[in-house]
């Protein structure tokens, strides 16, 4: 199995890259605190985005449009993207998007849309199960609150890194999250979704301490704004 290099820019903003091909969810550059100039970051080849709120839908349009990247959305955000001049050509599943449970493949590089328990203004919240062209298989929940059904992803498939929002209010907190974390069988889980705006939690110590309680196998992947780590 190759390695894994994640790059968490603050909030659910994360870049998975491996074998050549690298991932990025939910781009929230301006106005997220700890995030760099989108400019400066490496190239994505894929846009995963969960939902249309925006502090996940950040600086999409600008991404795809200006990389050449390709869009992976849910179906009824497809136009919303047209409108703003994104390429057809340039979303995934021949400029249709996907939905929930559909599977789509790009560059060797699988992308899986679940449910996911939030709102949003345009079509439905979903998170990813992305399968990686090295091998890892990482879950990014996007926006959710805690659902018995976590326990269908971990049937499906075998995964590798939980990318699991802890900050409250909007999402799971910390402690649910570790719940969460004993419902994917997930070994190793990275928090996100924390410290970006003072109503949110501002540190992982409760997620940490939870997993003790709920997912004593899975270590927990706590790392800093702009720090990349690789997971063998």
């Amino acid at each position: 199995m190759s390695q894994l290099h994640i790059t968490w820019y603050g909030h659910s903003n994360v870049m998975l890259s491996e074998n050549g091909v690298s991932v990025l969810f939910d781009p929230f550059f301006e106005g997220n605190r700890f995030a760099p100039d989108w400019r400066e970051i490496p190239r994505p080849d894929i846009v995963a985005l969960t939902h249309d709120h925006g502090d996940h839908m950040g600086q999409t349009v600008e991404i795809v449009r200006t990389t050449g990247a390709m869009l992976y959305c849910i179906a009824d955000l497809v136009g919303y993207f047209r409108e703003r001049g994104v390429p057809e050509g340039q979303i995934i599943n021949y400029g249709m998007g996907g939905n929930v449970d559909g599977t789509l493949e790009f560059k060797g590089t699988k992308l899986t849309m679940t449910q996911a328990f939030h709102s949003a203004a345009m079509g439905s919240p979903v998170g990813y199960v992305v399968e990686m062209p090295g091998g890892h298989t990482v879950y990014h929940a996007g926006d959710t609150g805690l659902f018995g059904d976590m326990t269908l992803i971990a049937d499906r498939f075998n995964l590798d890194l939980a990318l699991l929002p802890i900050g409250g209010v909007f999402t799971m907190d910390g402690r649910l999250a570790a719940k969460a974390a004993g419902l994917l069988g997930a070994p190793v889980a990275m928090p996100m979704h924390y410290r970006t705006f003072p109503v949110l939690a501002q540190n992982a110590d409760l997620f940490v301490e939870s997993l003790k309680e709920f997912a004593p196998t899975c270590r927990p992947l706590v790392i800093e704004p702009n720090e990349m780590v690789v997971l063998d």
